[in-house]
């Protein structure tokens, strides 16, 4: 072992494989905060009313957030599946055979389905904490609004919406940080693959400091996830105070 300052930083910089995990890690972040959130959100706003077997709709959409990471992907790898996949015996029933593609080794579609399989794991855990925000806002805030004549569309834009706004942050806060963590789900459908198109940055932590070997390179790159979830982080939070 020796010191080498500076050196590994300096290596995963100049790595395009390296910018590419960025890059994917950047188009989870945009899938989790404006695709988890809106769809939890809509369900939510669902929910938060009286329903004949409202606790059978609550515990359905709630599952995908308890079935373990694994099973997701194996379940969803499936339906991805060039060969006998549930998307393409679909497509072909149709007769769209021209649509028929390996959907995660396709260097277009790979972060796509991947992203479409991670929101739909993860909208059920946004969903619950904006049920509890919309139950704990008062009845006579919004009969108040009723006979303002806010109703509807308008009731939701001026008056939920605002009331909300502390719990949109840290659902805000929870989707960037996930998004960089995120790694069962892309390891068991791709590993990273084809050729790297769907690397992701903790992926690229696994292969150098566990499938190479080396470890100082490997923590190099996991202190570089961490800057760049508080830089992502620190960044919205000025965004929000500066609309607050």
């Amino acid at each position: 072992m020796r010191f080498v300052g500076l050196d590994n930083f300096i290596s995963i910089l100049t790595d395009p494989v390296f910018w590419t995990g960025v890059k994917n890690n950047i188009f989870m972040l945009l899938t989790g905060v404006f695709g988890q959130l809106p769809l939890g959100l809509l369900f939510a706003m669902l929910l938060n009313r009286s329903l004949r077997g409202l606790k059978i709709y609550r515990s359905m959409l709630f599952v995908p957030v308890v079935i373990s990471t694994a099973i997701v992907s194996l379940t969803w790898g499936m339906v991805y599946r060039n060969e006998a996949g549930l998307l393409n015996s679909v497509l072909l029933m149709f007769g769209l055979d021209s649509w028929t593609r390996d959907w995660l080794g396709s260097p277009l579609f790979g972060m796509p389905s991947i992203s479409l399989t991670y929101i739909w794991q993860n909208y059920g855990f946004y969903m619950v904490i904006f049920l509890a925000a919309l139950q704990n806002i008062a009845e006579e805030v919004k009969e108040a609004a009723v006979m303002d004549g806010a109703t509807g569309w308008k009731q939701f834009w001026y008056l939920t919406l605002p009331m909300l706004k502390e719990t949109i942050w840290v659902t805000v806060v929870f989707a960037i940080s996930n998004s960089f963590r995120v790694f069962d789900l892309v390891f068991v459908m791709t590993a990273g693959g084809p050729a790297h198109n769907t690397d992701v940055m903790t992926i690229y932590m696994y292969n150098s400091a566990f499938q190479n070997m080396s470890f100082g390179y490997g923590s190099a790159v996991s202190i570089l996830i961490l800057l760049f979830s508080l830089i992502v982080i620190y960044s919205a939070n000025l965004i929000t105070r500066r609309n607050s």
